[in-house]
């Protein structure tokens, strides 16, 4: 056999990771879900109510359990930021109520001692059909609120489901299921989808107060946006620092606002579609013109997720109006930069023009300088030279030699000027030069 990658056993047995429950009407069940990750204190809390009762413990790497307890049946499992305990049991005849649940068997203190927060919970009766069911059985009239109450028809024609969506008195919601013509495995798919539906809900609605308390910091950032961008039209050069700090203060802002709701609305928006998901996976039908599954989060959920959708597109929008804004101050700034440069070089040019000129000036002095003294010299050495009986007037000396020493002296100055000029440009040019 090849080479085996690591994950492959993992991943081959992924799909079966949570398999549907086989379920038998008439049945009671209760589902919690508790928020939080709690480190594996989530395994270690199930292990010890499966140990109380001599029964095997789960794995370490576990995220399904399905185990009888003896007469109740309990199924747990682990998600990225939340578990699930759901507890069912038979029932003797046709329900009567919500009287029996499954948690009166369950340990009290272990209910209370569960990892997390409690943020869903919920009761599904599943009662059989007994007759026809052309209107909703007294038992959901009976259950349910008459104002609030929703359902549908579905898995083709083969169950009811029947809600209202509300808290009742022990803080859980109430769900009731009429199985007809339904196999135990499509009613296990079928009451599983109803639990995920619940739990999606209210996972996906907890980006709601996120998306209104960024709602209103987005308010008081735009509006400081706007009062900076008004200001860098008439600022003047003294004022630009301010406008900066203030700018790059309402930036940091923005971003971590951004980091701080970014993962909870992208799980709002995912938990949103797995909602949407598994109300198309029921196949609703219209029922007794009560208002449908799809219908109701259309109308009370889908508002909420726009909420935090359009929240994280106001975050985004803003902090592209932010990046705008800080280039448009950057360009004025390197405008200002730019101009101050050229007022600076034209400085430059004309000390340098004034240097050139004094320059010129000193080295016409110089000439008159050296020929000065030169002529000097020059009739030192006539005044020598007639001494000793060479007949050279020193005034006709000096008279000839003037013109002679002012020219050198010039021509050598202007060689000098230019090889010092040369070498300058031939400098700046990058070009090396050899100098004799």
């Amino acid at each position: 056999m090849p080479s085996t990658h690591p994950l492959r056993d993992a991943l081959h047995h992924e799909v079966h990771a949570r398999p549907y429950e086989r379920l038998y009407a008439p049945l009671v069940l209760s589902h919690m879900a508790m928020v939080g990750n709690a480190g594996g204190a989530e395994r270690e809390h199930l292990a010890a109510l499966l140990s109380s009762r001599h029964l095997p413990v789960p794995a370490d790497d576990a995220s399904h359990v399905g185990i009888d307890l003896g007469g109740l049946r309990l199924r747990w499992e682990k998600h990225g930021e939340f578990h699930t305990c759901t507890f069912w049991k038979q029932l003797a005849g046709m329900p009567e109520g919500f009287d029996v649940l499954p948690l009166q068997d369950v340990p009290a203190d272990w209910l209370h001692g569960l990892p997390g927060q409690w943020l869903v919970g919920l009761h599904v009766l599943v009662a059989p059909a007994s007759g026809p069911r052309d209107e909703p059985p007294p038992l959901v009239r009976q259950l349910l609120g008459e104002d609030s109450l929703v359902g549908a028809r579905v898995m083709d024609d083969s169950a009811d489901v029947y809600t209202d969506f509300r808290l009742h008195a022990d803080g859980y919601a109430r769900w009731i299921v009429v199985a007809g013509d339904v196999t135990p495995r499509r009613l296990g798919r079928l009451v599983q989808r109803l639990l995920e539906i619940e739990t999606y809900r209210m996972m996906a609605l907890i980006g709601l107060p996120v998306a209104r308390e960024a709602g209103g910091a987005l308010v008081g950032a735009e509006r400081d946006l706007a009062d900076v961008a008004e200001h860098i039209r008439t600022a003047r050069p003294e004022d630009e620092p301010e406008l900066l700090r203030r700018l790059t203060r309402l930036a940091a802002d923005v971003e971590g606002l951004y980091a701080r709701t970014h993962a909870r609305f992208s799980a709002s928006a995912a938990y949103f579609e797995l909602v949407q998901r598994r109300i198309d996976e029921l196949r609703e039908d219209r029922l007794h013109n009560l208002q449908t599954l799809r219908e109701f989060m259309d109308r009370r959920l889908m508002p909420a997720m726009q909420t935090c959708a359009w929240a994280a597109r106001r975050q985004q929008a803003l902090s592209e109006r932010i990046s705008r804004v800080s280039n448009l101050l950057r360009t004025r700034v390197e405008i200002e930069q730019q101009q101050s440069s050229r007022e600076l070089l034209d400085a430059m040019n004309r000390r340098q023009k004034a240097q050139l000129m004094l320059q010129s000036a000193v080295e016409g002095l110089s000439v008159a300088a050296v020929t000065y003294y030169g002529a000097g010299l020059v009739g030192y050495l006539a005044k020598g030279a007639k001494t000793v009986g060479i007949g050279v007037p020193p005034d006709l000396a000096v008279a000839v030699a003037i013109p002679l020493i002012a020219g050198a002296v010039w021509l050598g100055v202007r060689r000098l000027h230019h090889e010092a000029q040369a070498a300058a440009t031939s400098d700046g040019e990058g070009t090396p030069r050899n100098h004799s």
